[in-house]
């Protein structure tokens, strides 16, 4: 039975999804995705389903009934994974911002060198992004910092959405506990991770901004993440 599922969460994404359910299977048979779509206008669901035929055993699907976050769909999608039983559970975009080259390099970091958690890691060796503007470079770079210091955490890219967990890890948090829905979700993970004092590593990745559909980035989400992380540190001492 293969041992790591992928986790994609889709809204509108019928221009990507195809190539990208090719591309990370391709990777290795020991690969399984599943897709949890938040019932997209475009019919991304049905694209998926029209690929399950082909993938019948490796690739999944959860439709859920309206666009309800990021945090929450990953969430939906870690419960799934480990009532299934496996035993390293990826986050990933479905725009090709995160290479599914590098799979694999992540699943070596927990599988041979120990880690409990991989992050693909735009800023461990500098600035790795390509094709973003200056100014979102900038915002993404110095939120980064900014987690690192409030929270402690001796993590370069905070707000990372490319990291794979062990299964002990996800058993450990209390999912239905973790309080965002947008990218500050992805703090929150790596934060209560830390406190339980797991490994986190981080591998440097080349993150290329999407070239086909729309960002989810709203200043909502920035919001949550800025105001969020004061908040979330807080309760942490008390």
């Amino acid at each position: 039975m293969a041992d790591t599922i992928v986790i994609i969460p889709t809204y509108n994404e019928i221009e990507n999804i195809e190539a990208i359910i090719e591309a990370v299977l391709s990777q290795s048979d020991h690969i399984h995705i599943l897709i949890v779509d938040d019932n997209s206008p475009d019919l991304t669901a049905l694209k998926v389903k029209e690929l399950q035929k082909k993938f019948p055993e490796r690739l999944f699907l959860e439709v859920r009934k309206t666009k309800s976050g990021l945090g929450t769909a990953y969430i939906h999608g870690f419960k799934w994974s480990l009532q299934k039983g496996y035993d390293y559970v990826f986050e990933m975009d479905a725009d090709f911002s995160h290479n599914p080259n590098d799979i694999l390099k992540l699943y070596d970091a927990c599988h041979l060198e120990g880690a409990d958690i991989s992050i693909g890691s735009r800023y461990k060796t500098g600035v790795n992004v390509v094709n973003w503007p200056m100014a979102r470079v900038l915002m993404s770079y110095l939120a980064s910092k900014y987690v690192r210091l409030i929270t402690g955490m001796k993590i370069h890219d905070t707000t990372a959405g490319f990291v794979c967990y062990k299964r002990h890890v996800l058993e450990a948090i209390d999912l239905d506990a973790v309080k965002f829905i947008g990218y500050a979700f992805q703090i929150e993970m790596k934060f209560k991770a830390y406190l339980k004092k797991f490994k986190i590593v981080e591998v440097p990745v080349i993150f290329t901004d999407r070239t086909r559909g729309e960002s989810k980035l709203s200043s909502g989400i920035i919001s949550e993440a800025i105001f969020g992380v004061i908040s979330m540190k807080l309760k942490s001492l008390f």
